[in-house]
């Protein structure tokens, strides 16, 4: 009987020595070219409001895609991990000032309007691994798995580098499925 979570934390270390392994040009110019492939997503156009998150441990940067958000006049969110370990988004303004979570990660204060992940138009998520059917392997907290049980509406799009791409990420029952996945060489469709 295989143990997904055996390999999921095995995988989870070789892709991360993959992500680590690339230096700042190569991460820049992966971060940049994301956002060149997102502009084809579909929906990107009529998109209001969005979740992004704050890089870390080698993932794609996701600044220049909010630069480009906040130019076009959309509303950009971050997660916030509730008490539960289950995600909120946050409104993030220009001169909204961020403070660190228990990990560390900037989030907006208490006082920014939160939002549900079903009342998001694109959410746009970190991860560790991906394969072409939509399966992400994320850093194994599951707090956006948590968050998107039963989402409706949210368009769910992976973040990542060619190289953490995998044949099939071993999944659970409860693992969301990406809709799409940008990577510095294309934007992959992952459902009909």
């Amino acid at each position: 009987m295989p143990d997904t979570q055996s390999d999921k934390a095995r995988l989870r270390a070789e892709l991360r020595r993959r992500r680590k392994g690339l230096g700042p040009v190569e991460q820049e110019a992966a971060a940049s070219a994301v956002a060149d492939h997102i502009e084809q997503l579909p929906g990107w156009s009529n998109a209001h409001r969005i979740a992004l998150y704050f890089a870390a441990d080698g993932e794609i940067d996701t600044a220049a895609l909010g630069a480009r958000g906040r130019a076009t006049g959309k509303q950009l969110y971050l997660p916030v991990i509730r008490d539960d370990d289950s995600l909120v988004f946050a409104r993030w303004d220009n001169d909204t000032p961020l403070q660190p979570n228990r990990y560390g990660i900037p989030e907006p204060p208490a006082s920014s309007s939160r939002c549900e992940a079903r009342a998001l138009d694109i959410i746009f998520m970190p991860l560790v691994g991906w394969d072409r059917r939509g399966g992400r392997l994320g850093m194994g907290g599951g707090f956006y798995d948590r968050s998107l049980k039963g989402r409706e509406g949210a368009v769910l799009v992976g973040l990542a580098h060619s190289c953490q791409e995998v044949e099939q990420v071993p999944l659970d029952p409860w693992d969301a499925r990406l809709d799409y996945i940008a990577t510095e060489a294309a934007l992959h469709v992952c459902r009909g």
